[in-house]
């Protein structure tokens, strides 16, 4: 990993902004890259906001560098600048699960195809949460599947943190789950198959899985109430 305090650019694309931060194609070194800005947030004191932003930048970085520690595929990280908060990544040539199981939903599913993504999701998953890291963010979004290999690759761990509490692996497959049932009802239970491959890659699944039934109760409970 590389702390620069200026990294060049010779031309930027705005691809999409979030809540918290931009994200823009460029390029570093002669290579195609992803850039991520952590941009402020007027409503902060100017001292506070700029202590968040580095801590999460900070934070951000130092996930994505376990996660590929822990085996599991993510952009390699070129460089962490703590000037203009932004976050320098490789470019991977891949299309989003997102779009592919939105295919599958409007075409038709490719059964093997859909159980290969699905494990390889769940077996990640497997492999971060017995390393003590949560994602976040898990929706079909945050994850590609690399156009050359078919492997799986995860992004964005902008609300990553570091965990070994069942609850909050149970919580981090829960909000895959729903993510998953509003936005790709059409494929059926994917997360079932997802599950299969959890417990194929995991050493702690099941108290992570007792844990997520319980969290699913909860969370139709509050369905029913409003």
């Amino acid at each position: 990993m590389e702390f620069n305090s200026q990294v060049k650019e010779n031309s930027s694309f705005f691809i999409k902004q979030g809540a918290e931060a931009r994200v823009f194609e460029s390029s570093f070194v002669g290579k195609r890259c992803i850039v991520k800005e952590r941009f402020s947030k007027k409503y902060r004191h100017p001292i506070l906001d700029t202590k968040l932003t580095l801590k999460r930048l900070n934070a951000e970085a130092r996930c994505m560098t376990k996660a590929r520690r822990l085996g599991v595929l993510t952009p390699v990280l070129y460089a962490v600048d703590v000037v203009s908060h932004t976050l320098t990544f490789e470019y991977v040539e891949a299309s989003s699960v997102k779009d592919v199981f939105l295919d599958f939903g409007s075409h038709g599913i490719v059964e093997e195809r859909m159980n290969d993504i699905a494990f390889n999701i769940g077996a990640a998953l497997g492999k971060l949460h017995d390393g003590g890291l949560i994602h976040g963010d898990l929706t079909t979004s945050n994850m590609l599947i690399c156009k050359d290999t078919n492997s799986l690759v995860l992004i964005d761990f902008g609300l990553s943190f570091t965990s070994t509490i069942p609850e909050d692996k149970a919580v981090d497959l829960y909000v895959l789950e729903r993510a998953l049932v509003s936005m790709h009802s059409s494929c059926g239970n994917v997360m079932d198959r997802i599950l299969a491959g959890y417990r194929k890659s995991s050493k702690q699944w099941c108290s992570t899985l007792n844990k997520l039934a319980q969290v699913r109760q909860r969370g139709r409970k509050r369905t029913m109430i409003g």
